[in-house]
């Protein structure tokens, strides 16, 4: 049952605006539609929603959902003074607004434990991304927080514009529409404070990627980049600022928005991933898979010499491949040939031009869409709850918001609509179900006999859809899945065989004539909760399937680009298992939604758009009546009034309605359900008119209501003149001694103001004295003023070295004020360091006291991140693991190995262990290096990858020391000499490094700097490399 909160504040004061507002509702209407009398009414329904619209207000409850009109401007109704007024207050004693349902919410998770939901629904324009933001806001802003805690709340808030730029896009109906479906998980501790988050995302509109309906446009991270993207960027990414360049940006004719600043928005994203934690390589990585996309978009393909099909465009093929971190030539092949398997064999077949688009834009929705989700698991990885802060997750309580796809009916409906419009038939059918439970709950709770409530179940229609080996569903994947020649046409037959005659499902074949008229041969009809909506099968079979060329995978999973092989994994190409179709997936998906809305207790938020043109003020009627419908609220409403209208607690409907029996007025002492009896029999309640609970009153018919408020506003000027019987000497007695009182409190004011003025010119006068009476208040207020405003000035941040300046006799306190803060800070800022950066940083630091000044190379060293390792774990040869045995490899990377003769180049692989390092040529180990043997590493001062192991004479297992190079010289080093313990052994050499090539023998490394790296024999033996000279900034 929902959580009613007080209605009576601490002074005893009752402050109904509910009921307040009665008396203006031929003006503004009823702030809950279950006070219109004629609730069966769709157009008294429209008419009030169209009143309030009017008056500038955008919020009304039905019962305890709220229905939110978007406004198209901004108002003045979600500042921190408007939260404030809504925070901690009872559902109805504020006029209707998303703080009130918010707080609702958080104070009965808080009260009874109980894990919320806010459900918020509506077509696309309606606001439901804003509503989710103002609740979040709410959150962010109410809550009790700490340091750790502002940060999540930062990143909770900041998630947001990422989303937007890569799931949201221009729509012909929103400017800002979200193309997904989102749940938002927030965790909050037994304070109340937030401290973790979990987002799921549903169904992203992949096709989105590679076509656009005229006048929309594609995601909007791809237009944020072109305009926002400094040249060096783009440069990089090989990309031109011009949209209309781009084949992927063309097709919906609508490059530039006046309502939106692409270029602001790509600031604010930016900015965002860095607060989320985004590591600059990783934007880097995430920023090459969207240029790579649009790349891939002009990838075009022609007729070769013998007629096979071919990339025409080898410049746009060539930026693919660079981009994701692939192998051109693969990726060409890929592209135009299909790889099959059949009894075991593998064969390829080349594609035609149509099969090779189709392979392009597949692979385009299949990055895209990968990456999507990886970017979820980002921001969940940000915002997950800290284990070792708070040790464990069980005492939390949880508020999720769902912000979800409203009902869609568009002019040409196709399988994302399905799956939508499925969607909305299952939360209908969740909304009614709780619904009817939560108004059970409480009748039972107050004691009042439950009646059977008439309502339309969609079970027929959800059974329908999705039921096994029968439904709409289950047929579509045997069809998919069916060998043979299979298409759309087949699909639609099947299903005409399998639920031909069923009351909710029509198709051309099966329809009346009239019916038949408005519809097409490739059809179906489904009879909604919401209405008729006529789907189009072509293209059902292809969406379904969404498939990619299993080469086309193969190349994916071995990218460099380390987002691409997370998104494709190598499992998933030795794995034989045919992956779910993408209607069972998503059924699959929406069953566990539906399980994590219905363990906890729901609120509603219904939004609707009240014009097509985004215009503030227009109302359309068609257009609100056309949603009211698809949302289901008339259906809501008659639920919410097949009981009783109106119900409030005993004190509150006393405390209002008291002045209108003699026996209340003005004060009840008895029982309050004695009180509120008392009351409706003086007014005249019928029996059928009301029931009394064990601690409410339920009013049944709202005339009856506003009945008993009209005649409390007749009331009020018979109570304010005061008489029947209240002598007239005694009023004048009582302003007298309030005046008196009044008086008497301004002239100590006005002593108490004088006489602090004068301590204030004293001590002022006194103040190089010692410390004294003269000066003591003085003094006093100017270190409390110093301390008042340092507490609002000091440095956020450990590189902040402003500190205000204090007054001499607080010079010693604030320096140790400083220390203490600064060293606060330290261990705070090591406290939020996650474990890898932890690792970073040490590695880092141990680089600093290596390399800084010493080697050119170091700035461009450090300022990249150390890997774990080099080299994937499939490039270490299986029979080296099993040599190594429980010596683990804790690091590994390519290097070229120069012989002590000759300088003879060979590439080698060096693996470190925690003991010892290895050298290894594919499937051998050529060289055992113990670290206690270990006597010393030598680097040259310039830019190269040279170093040298020197190892000791006297051990004949070692044949000299050991000359190599890496092109990751400063991370080989560092993690060598920290496994080493070796920190203190490496020595930088700035012309040359002598190292022993056998007993008793030396060879020298000569180095010089030149326009290129080379390294070749120079004269007298020695080995000379040419380092190119680095400007460092």
């Amino acid at each position: 049952m929902r959580y009613q909160g007080r209605e009576v504040d601490v002074e005893g004061r009752v402050r109904l605006v509910m009921e307040s507002a009665l008396t203006a509702r031929d003006r503004v209407g009823v702030q809950d539609f279950v006070l219109l009398e004629n609730y069966n009414s769709e157009a008294a329904f429209i008419e009030n929603l169209r009143r309030r619209f009017g008056e500038g207000l955008i919020y009304t409850y039905i019962g305890s959902v709220l229905v939110s009109v978007n406004p198209y401007k901004e108002l003045e109704i979600y500042s921190k003074q408007q939260m404030e007024r809504y925070r901690g207050v009872s559902f109805y004693e504020i006029s209707p607004h998303i703080y009130a349902l918010s707080d609702t919410a958080y104070r009965a998770m808080r009260t009874e434990r109980k894990d919320q939901c806010i459900m918020i629904s509506g077509e696309s324009g309606a606001g439901k991304t804003e509503a989710s933001k103002k609740i979040l806001l709410y959150y962010a802003v109410t809550c009790p927080i700490n340091a750790h805690m502002a940060t999540l709340g930062d990143r909770l808030l900041q998630s947001n514009p990422v989303l937007e730029a890569f799931g949201n896009a221009k729509t012909f109906r929103n400017d800002n529409s979200s193309r997904f479906g989102k749940y938002m998980g927030v965790q909050f501790d037994f304070r109340g404070a937030p401290v973790g988050g979990h987002i799921l995302n549903y169904l992203l509109e992949k096709s989105r990627v590679v076509h656009q309906n005229h006048g929309e446009r594609n995601f909007h991270i791809f237009y944020q980049l072109l305009d926002g993207g400094d040249d060096n960027l783009l440069t990089t990414l090989a990309l031109q600022r011009n949209p209309q360049n781009y084949s992927y940006l063309v097709k919906g004719n609508c490059p530039r928005l006046s309502s939106v600043s692409d270029k602001n928005n790509w600031k604010v994203v930016m900015k965002a991933l860095s607060v989320i934690g985004f590591a600059e390589e990783e934007v880097q990585k995430l920023l090459s898979i969207i240029a790579g996309v649009l790349h891939l978009g002009n990838t075009q393909f022609g007729e070769g010499e013998e007629g096979e099909t071919c990339i025409t465009t080898e410049t746009h093929a060539t930026n693919v491949a660079k981009l994701l971190g692939v192998d051109v030539s693969a990726l060409g092949e890929a592209l135009t040939h299909k790889k099959l398997t059949a009894k075991g064999e593998e064969m390829i077949t080349p594609l035609n031009f149509e099969q090779a688009m189709s392979a392009r834009d597949a692979l385009a929705k299949a990055v895209y869409g990968r990456t999507f989700t990886w970017l979820v698991e980002k921001i969940n990885q940000s915002v997950a709850l800290q284990e070792e802060i708070y040790h464990s997750g069980k005492g939390c309580s949880v508020i999720g918001l769902l912000d979800i796809y409203g009902f869609e009916v568009l002019q040409h409906n196709s399988f994302e609509q399905f799956c939508i419009n499925y969607c909305n038939e299952k939360l209908q059918q969740l909304f009614i179900e709780l619904t009817l439970r939560s108004e059970q709950e409480e009748y039972e709770a107050e004691g009042i006999a439950w009646e059977t409530v008439q309502y339309f179940d969609n079970k027929i229609i959800c059974d329908l859809i999705e039921e096994k080996h029968k439904g709409i569903i289950s047929t579509l994947d045997e069809e998919c899945l069916r060998p043979g020649e299979t298409c759309d046409a087949s699909f639609l037959e099947k299903l005409e065989d399998t639920l031909g005659g069923h009351p909710h499902f029509v198709t051309h074949k099966l329809a009346n004539g009239k019916t038949r008229k408005a519809m097409g041969r490739e059809e179906f009809r489904l009879l909604h909760y919401a209405g008729e909506v006529n789907y189009n099968v072509n293209g059902f079979l292809d969406k379904n399937n969404d498939l990619l060329n299993r080469n086309l995978k193969e190349v994916m999973c071995q990218s460099h680009n380390q987002i691409v092989s997370y998104c494709f994994r190598r499992e998933e190409v030795m794995d034989q298992k045919r992956p779910e179709m993408a209607a069972t997936q998503f059924k699959n998906n929406l069953m566990k939604l539906m399980e994590i809305l219905g363990s906890k207790e729901p609120s509603y938020v219904r939004c609707l758009k009240p014009n097509d043109a985004k215009q503030p003020g227009r109302f359309d009627e068609v257009l609100i009546r056309h949603q009211v419908k698809y949302l289901g609220l008339m259906e809501n409403l008659r639920v919410r009034r097949a009981g009783f209208a109106y119900r409030r607690r005993f004190e509150a409907f006393l405390q209002r309605y008291k002045p209108l029996c003699p026996e209340t007025w003005p004060n009840w002492h008895g029982r309050l359900a004695d009180g509120v009896s008392t009351l409706v029999n003086h007014l005249g309640y019928k029996a059928e008119e009301y029931k009394l609970g064990r601690s409410k009153i339920f009013i049944r018919f709202p005339k009856t209501l506003f009945t008993t408020e009209d005649a409390l506003q007749a009331k009020k000027p018979e109570i304010g003149e005061c008489k029947n019987g209240f002598p007239e000497w005694r009023l004048i007695t009582i302003q007298s001694g309030w005046r008196g009182m009044k008086a008497r409190r301004r002239a100590k004011r006005r002593r108490e103001a004088a006489e602090l003025i004068r301590k204030f010119i004293k001590g002022f006068i006194y103040r190089h004295e010692d410390y004294c009476p003269e000066n003591e208040y003085f003094l006093d207020h100017v270190r409390y003023s110093f301390l008042k405003n340092l507490r609002k000035n000091l440095p956020r941040s450990v590189l902040d070295k402003t500190w205000p300046t204090p007054p001499p006799s607080l010079v010693e306190a604030s320096e140790n004020l400083w220390r203490m803060h600064m060293r606060n800070m330290v261990v705070k800022y090591c406290k939020r360091v996650q474990p890898e950066w932890r690792k970073q940083m040490i590695q880092k630091v141990a680089a600093s006291e290596i390399f800084k000044d010493q080697k050119d190379s170091y700035p461009q060293g450090v300022g990249r991140l150390f890997l774990d390792s080099r080299l994937e774990r499939e490039q270490i040869n299986l029979k080296v693991v099993q040599t190594l045995g429980s010596d683990k490899v804790q690091y590994g990377v390519p290097v070229v190995k120069y012989d002590r003769r000759g300088f003879k180049p060979r590439p080698r692989q060096l693996l470190l262990t925690n003991t010892f390092a290895v050298l290894v040529d594919k499937t051998k180990i050529k060289q055992r290096i113990d670290y206690a043997a270990l006597r010393g590493i030598s680097v040259s001062s310039l830019s190269d990858g040279m170093f040298v192991l020197h190892m000791p004479n006297e051990d004949n297992k070692q044949k000299g020391d050991v000359v190599l190079h890496c092109d990751h010289v400063i991370e080989l080093v560092t993690k060598l000499a920290m496994m080493a313990s070796k920190v203190n052994y490496v020595n930088i050499n700035p012309g040359s490094i002598t190292f022993a090539v056998a007993r008793g023998k030396e060879g020298i490394i000569d180095f010089v700097r030149g326009s290129e790296l080379k390294v070749a024999k120079g004269k007298r033996g020695h080995l000379l490399v040419i380092a190119p000279q680095i400007n460092n900034i």
